[in-house]
């Protein structure tokens, strides 16, 4: 399984930024998403499509963020709208065999890239 995000980088508050994420090698079968890390805090899942299609996002994001994925499932992206300061952290794309992304949302996927950066300034 590879997972390699793209995509981050430094935007003003109310500011957009959109994350790629190409995965390889992953079963149609897993769940696909973000979560997001900031040091010395705990990870926290961001947003995640289960494998039925289902999508999930955390009440921080939700109405802000959109999740998707292309019909090959090998790229998935991550639109970000209105971000806050609160949103700035190491983004990791990720992937799960969990049942509607259980573990990426505890933040224990089984499968994540290296991460990008994303600052959000006030």
């Amino acid at each position: 399984v590879s997972l390699k995000e793209s995509g981050g980088g430094s935007v003003q508050a109310g500011g957009s930024l959109r994350l790629s994420c190409t995965l390889e090698y992953t079963s149609v079968s897993y769940c696909r998403g973000w979560f997001r890390q900031v040091d010395g805090k705990e990870r926290e899942g961001v947003a995640g499509i289960a494998s039925d299609g289902a999508i999930t996002y955390a009440d921080s994001v939700k109405g802000r963020f959109t999740i998707s994925q292309d019909l090959s499932k090998t790229t998935l992206t991550l639109q970000m709208n209105s971000l806050k300061p609160d949103d700035t952290a190491t983004y990791y794309c990720a992937a799960d065999t969990s049942a509607y992304c259980y573990n990426l949302f505890r933040g224990r996927p089984e499968y994540r890239g290296q991460g990008t950066q994303v600052t959000v300034s006030s």
